[in-house]
C-alpha cells in the first residue's frame, strides 16, 4: 500500500428489542466483505445497544466498492438500527473522492496527518 488507508467508522444504535436481529446480520456482512480485494480489515464490536464496525480499505475506490457490495445487508441493518455517528478517515485526496457519493450520510471527515505503517 503506497498511501494510508481510508477507514470508515460507523456506530449503529440498535432499536430496542432488535439486538438479536442486528447481531444476525454481522456474519453476513463479514462473508460479503471477505471477497473484497481492497479491504484491509473489517470487524464488529459492541457496547450495550451500540454496534461499531472497524474497517479500512485501499483508497476511496475500495470504500465505494465495499458499500456497493454490502448495500443490501446495510439496508437490512438500517431497519433495526440508526447510524448515530459516522467518521471517514484518510488522505485528503481520497476523502475528496468520497465527499460527493457519501454526502447524504453526513459523515465527519478526518484528514490523515501522520502515522506508522508496518
Amino acid at each position: 500500500m503506497s498511501q494510508p488507508a481510508v477507514s470508515i467508522h460507523p456506530y449503529f444504535k440498535v432499536h430496542p428489542g432488535k439486538f438479536g436481529d442486528a447481531r444476525a446480520l454481522l456474519p453476513r456482512f463479514v462473508a460479503k466483505t471477505t471477497t473484497e480485494p481492497k479491504c484491509l480489515y473489517y470487524e464488529f464490536t459492541s457496547n450495550g445497544d451500540v454496534v461499531f464496525c472497524r474497517e479500512a480499505y485501499e483508497g476511496a475506490e475500495g470504500v465505494l466498492a465495499h458499500l456497493a457490495n454490502v448495500g443490501e445487508i446495510l439496508a437490512e441493518m438500517m431497519k433495526v438500527s440508526d447510524v448515530i455517528r459516522l467518521e471517514i478517515h484518510g488522505p485528503a485526496a481520497e476523502l475528496e473522492k468520497l465527499k460527493g457519493p457519501l454526502a447524504e450520510h453526513k459523515p465527519e471527515w478526518f484528514v490523515y496527518e501522520a502515522g506508522v505503517s508496518k
